[in-house]
């Protein structure tokens, strides 16, 4: 039997049961204009399953992508509560998914784990292309929310291939017809399904959720903690 075969025959509650075999930690990164409270409930979920978690905030607006990646992703690492752990995996939430790739881009980490990013703009955002240059937009987004075009000079399709074990969750549900209107294909009313997807991720799950909820959605939780246990997100029974 292959090596991963038999999770698939495991029930969702068997999985979420399973010990976290190191002291594993977790960083959680919130999207563009959120704030750490938005992943409290996925905060509360990790912890429960056995994982050291060290949720962030920080300024999305205030810099860009580059310059936030640095200091973000790199004092998460080197925060005290994860200075014990063995791995350490991240948890994203659209622009953080870009920050930890446009960080390990430029370093690599002994302890890097799993990651797994929830509506990321891994090709940028058609929304970007369409409202960027507008003074509003870049007053309500900061400098990195420009930064998210779909175009070849943009700063996720400048990044290349993922080199990380990478779980992608997109949503296909949009409650924003407007932004729905400037996006190609299915889309969780900021990105489109496809545009999510990046060269080297291990894994792909969509699911019908609005893109400002993924974070707080149970199956989307539960698909969460099997990736980090397991490097699969597993059929749901």
């Amino acid at each position: 039997m292959e090596p991963m075969t038999w999770l698939k025959y495991m029930t969702l509650a068997a999985l979420l049961t399973l010990d976290v075999t190191a002291n594993e930690g977790v960083v959680l990164l919130h999207g563009l204009c959120r704030t750490k409270a938005s992943m409290s409930k996925m905060e509360t979920a990790l912890v429960k399953a056995g994982f050291v978690v060290h949720n962030v905030g920080y300024p999305s607006r205030s810099a860009a992508i580059e310059a936030l990646s640095e200091s973000v992703v790199g004092d998460a690492l080197a925060n005290p509560r994860l200075a014990q752990c063995e791995r350490i995996h991240f948890v994203t939430h659209s622009l953080g998914g870009i920050l930890v790739r446009d960080y390990f881009a430029r370093h690599q980490h002994a302890r890097l784990g799993r990651v797994v990013m929830l509506g990321p703009p891994n090709q940028g955002s058609e929304v970007v292309d369409k409202l960027g240059t507008w003074k509003v937009f870049n007053k309500v987004n900061g400098p990195a929310g420009s930064e998210l075009g779909t175009h070849q000079d943009a700063v996720p399709n400048r990044l290349g291939p993922v080199m990380f074990e990478l779980g992608v969750v997109a949503g296909d549900r949009s409650i924003n017809w407007i932004n729905s209107l400037m996006v190609d294909g299915k889309d969780d009313g900021k990105v489109s399904v496809e545009r999510t997807k990046v060269a080297g991720m291990k894994e792909h799950l969509v699911v019908h959720v609005t893109h400002p909820l993924l974070m707080r959605n149970n199956k989307v939780i539960e698909c969460t903690i099997a990736f980090l246990k397991t490097g699969a997100f597993l059929p749901q029974p």
